[in-house]
């Protein structure tokens, strides 16, 4: 196996120079486009994805690619404007497909027209913490005295997220808006660097994946005040739903990322791609290796049932973007 870096951290893996199986030339490479920077629980998926497709891809090498920004619109951009060959894949989150059109101006790309759905690939909900040190200090034991708490010190309680649109800063509006306080937002590109503010006393919470936050929870530095889905993760099971706290019984917000392709992608290629992936997905191994991340694995029983979710979710998300209040004008 080998591993290449280029200035765009991508990561090579498989044969160097292996054949395909037709008429005996070599298959160029699968870029992976994964939407945020590495470090990442979303990179860490991409990363695992992309070590197990490689052995099934007929020997094509598999390049894991970092686009970040724009909440993972300009990756899920390069995605729809690469080539519809089979050469390119993205991992593209529920946001950025279902609520992002409802909050920008102007998309740089049309959803239902520039994408060839292939399969979801993992579901996750996010977690909100607090400073271990601040949460001790302040007296906030779980979610109802933090929420107190900030109600009686507007503009107290700083809350790091992925910035306008993303899953983490929705879910945070819906608690905001459910509970009548004012969690203030603040916007990463990144969790890693949203993990480094959290520990230094510079934010005083954060709403991420559980991965960028589990060691310094198990570690005691910062407190887990309650997970976004409905029912508690097994992966943190100590951690309390938000809906277990008076007033939020309403929040069950959970993400999911789906492998998407170029709008001009051949049937072909979409089926060979989604034999492969639903492999990795089904393998216990994935989800095991994916659990430490906070994600599921979750493939779909075909492409066409993955376009028919992005459709039926649509509405969901576009109801937690009036909530937010970012809906475009």
């Amino acid at each position: 196996m080998a591993i290449l870096t280029t200035g765009r951290r991508a990561v090579l893996l498989g044969a160097l120079a292996a054949p395909s199986l037709a008429y005996g030339q070599t298959r160029r490479p699968l870029r992976l486009v994964v939407p945020f920077p590495p470090g990442g629980g979303v990179d860490s998926l991409g990363r695992l994805l992309a070590e197990r497709l490689a052995p099934l891809l007929e020997g094509q090498q598999v390049l894991v690619e970092n686009r970040s920004g724009g909440g993972g619109l300009i990756g899920a951009d390069a995605v729809a404007k690469g080539p519809a060959d089979g050469t390119i894949l993205g991992i593209i989150g529920a946001a950025t497909l279902c609520a992002a059109p409802f909050i920008q101006p102007t998309m740089p790309f049309d959803v239902t027209k520039d994408f060839r759905a292939i399969s979801q690939i993992s579901d996750s909900a996010v977690v909100l913490a607090v400073s271990g040190k601040l949460a001790q200090e302040r007296g906030w034991t779980d979610m109802a005295a933090l929420l107190a708490w900030a109600r009686a010190n507007p503009g107290g309680v700083r809350v790091g997220n992925a910035g306008v649109g993303t899953v983490t800063h929705l879910a945070l509006s819906a608690i905001n808006s459910a509970a009548g306080v004012e969690l203030t937002p603040v916007p990463y590109r990144g969790g890693a660097q949203q993990a480094v503010d959290l520990l230094a006393g510079t934010l005083e919470g954060s709403v991420d994946l559980p991965a960028a936050l589990l060691p310094h929870i198990q570690s005691g530095a910062v407190r887990a005040m309650g997970v976004t889905s409905g029912t508690r993760l097994g992966l943190m099971p100590q951690v309390p739903a938000l809906a277990e706290t008076p007033g939020l019984s309403g929040i069950d917000i959970r993400s999911w990322n789906v492998i998407l392709a170029p709008a001009a992608t051949p049937e072909a290629e979409v089926q060979r791609l989604f034999a492969a992936i639903r492999r990795v997905g089904q393998d216990p191994s994935f989800g095991q290796a994916l659990r430490p991340f906070g994600y599921d694995a979750v493939v779909s029983d075909s492409p066409a049932a993955m376009t028919a979710k992005i459709a039926a979710e649509t509405p969901v998300w576009r109801r937690l973007v009036e909530v937010s209040g970012a809906a475009r004008q």
